[in-house]
């Protein structure tokens, strides 16, 4: 992942590999954490590194089911009574589960995607939740993946929020450590502490190369 997105070829490419790189973001801010860490809640927010990732993926699989017009598995009074549990973090969850999990939701995006041939295709707007608009009847393939990218990119924002509270740890710091980035004037790559490098997870897969057109 560069400091910035890779050039564009055209429009859908443009806003599929921004989407790659917001992924990336929140999957750094988790960068070399224990499985403690990623539970921890140290600013006033109940939310966590885990339950971010376990969110933005839920969030991303939702929003391709709403594109590609696919029926819920629920109905609404269950969806209610589940929302928010994305946000937490179980016994059986660990952080290589979490991003395994989070990696392949990225490809089935990217799959469904591919197999859409109009970026302006309408989605209809779901009517089952207080925040969609009643006067909006569709939105496009377009919309949806530019939304993906504004959520993702917030919820990468609180990560970095949530990590520098954890450890101090920055995002350029973060991202050099886990690209193995030189150290130089301008920056100084993270690395564990020398007596938790035992227990420090390993570098976050990536979830797909950023992708190229074609």
């Amino acid at each position: 992942m560069p400091g910035t997105v890779p050039p564009v070829a055209d429009e859908r490419d443009g806003l599929l590999k921004y989407l790659a790189q917001q992924r990336l973001g929140i999957r750094y801010a988790a960068f070399g954490l224990t499985e403690e860490q990623i539970r921890l809640t140290p600013t006033r927010s109940a939310l966590c590194l885990g339950g971010l990732i376990k969110h933005v993926t839920a969030m991303e699989r939702g929003w391709v089911d709403t594109m590609l017009q696919r029926v819920p598995d629920q109905s609404v009074e269950q969806a209610a009574q589940q929302y928010g549990t994305d946000f937490v973090v179980t016994d059986e969850d660990t952080l290589q589960s979490l991003l395994a999990d989070h990696a392949a939701c990225a490809t089935e995006t990217e799959q469904a995607v591919a197999g859409i041939t109009d970026l302006g295709q309408p989605v209809p707007v779901p009517q089952d939740a207080p925040w969609y608009p009643k006067d909006v009847e569709a939105w496009s393939v377009r919309w949806v993946l530019l939304h993906l990218i504004e959520e993702i990119a917030r919820h990468a924002g609180h990560a970095d929020i949530i990590r520098e509270q954890v450890d101090g740890a920055t995002m350029y710091a973060l991202m050099a450590g886990a690209e193995g980035w030189p150290e130089t004037p301008w920056l100084k790559p993270w690395r564990p502490p020398v007596d938790s490098a035992a227990e420090t997870s390993a570098p976050p897969p990536a979830a797909g190369p950023i992708p190229s057109a074609g």
